[in-house]
């Protein structure tokens, strides 16, 4: 296989369109955390669609990490599909895992705790997702529900699933591909540096998968539609959820009141039955870590890749 691209997100040091401000996100969605719930609808939406795939995979998980867990919703539904299993959440932003904390109270405990002793059924921390504070094959499943789109460089991110998945573990994630907010790309004037987030393509993910050793990538993506009556409605659920863009070559303004109006009138011209568009491409992928394949006479590993099983029809 060969190496990625410099030019790609997958390369470690991605290129600058891809590089984002991660003391501004943090401190984003340090913010965000008391309002987030309020605009989580899509986040409420892509971790049913997660969750109903789990009814075709076959894993009776130990201990479960949600990275990138937020507020604590998706600890709850995950406690409920699976209430034998230990629970570890851990997200960046140390208020986001306050407000799980009350959400989840008395259930949560602190990390320390995890590895000895009678362990409680739920454990926070604060980390971050390239560097995370667990031993190696320490969970069966690594859930993560739209951590990737605040990541700039995925490759470290998925080593460390990858690391610390036991062998026979699962990797389910979700996030956001390149045509999100395509409507408000092209309405915004494209010079003076990135205006709208960058995304990474659903076939690069799935080589990053590879390259962190995962087997069996399952890869999906499907095009969601929201409407909103007026943009500043958007403008308005894209800071709350503290999803602004963050790139470090963003464009620090617009050309003033005359480059709003004009991109406020490139908008309009999409405006369907009193509503406008706003495209999601919604990636959903999994992926299998699996025993190491012994190596041939010669020294150079074997590595078998199979199709995805098919769904049951109905």
């Amino acid at each position: 296989m060969l190496p990625p691209d410099p030019r790609s997100p997958l390369h470690e040091d991605p290129p600058p369109d891809f590089h984002l401000d991660r003391a501004l996100l943090r401190r984003r969605f340090s913010r965000a955390a008391a309002r987030c719930d309020e605009a989580d609808f899509l986040v409420r939406e892509i971790a049913q669609r997660m969750d109903e795939r789990l009814d075709y995979i076959r894993i009776a998980p130990r201990r479960i990490l949600d990275l990138g867990c937020g507020t604590g919703g998706d600890l709850e539904r995950l406690g409920a599909r699976y209430p034998a299993a230990g629970r570890i959440g851990i997200d960046f932003a140390e208020p986001m895992l306050a407000r799980a904390r009350q959400r989840l109270a008395p259930r949560a405990g602190g990390l320390r705790r995890l590895f000895g002793g009678a362990k409680p059924a739920l454990q926070l921390a604060a980390a971050d997702a390239a560097r995370l504070p667990l031993p190696d094959a320490s969970v069966t499943l690594v859930w993560s529900n739209l951590m990737l789109p605040a990541i700039d460089a995925p490759q470290p991110v998925l080593r460390e699933m990858h690391r610390v998945l036991e062998c026979g573990g699962l990797a389910m994630f979700s996030t956001l591909g390149p045509d999100t907010l395509r409507e408000l790309r092209d309405a915004l004037p494209p010079r003076g540096g990135e205006r709208v987030h960058r995304f990474i393509d659903m076939h690069d993910l799935g080589d990053a998968l590879l390259r962190a050793g995962f087997a069996d990538p399952v890869m999906d993506m499907e095009m969601l539609t929201l409407t909103y009556t007026r943009l500043d409605e958007l403008f308005a659920d894209l800071r709350i959820a503290g999803a602004n863009n963050a790139a470090r070559a963003r464009a620090r303004g617009l050309d003033g009141r005359a480059g709003w109006e004009t991109a406020r009138a490139r908008y309009e011209t999409l405006r369907r039955e009193g509503r406008l568009p706003v495209s999601i491409e919604i990636i959903q992928g999994h992926a299998w870590k699996t025993a190491p394949a012994a190596p041939r006479p010669d020294g150079r590993a074997v590595v078998r890749l199979h199709p995805p099983a098919r769904r049951p029809a109905g």
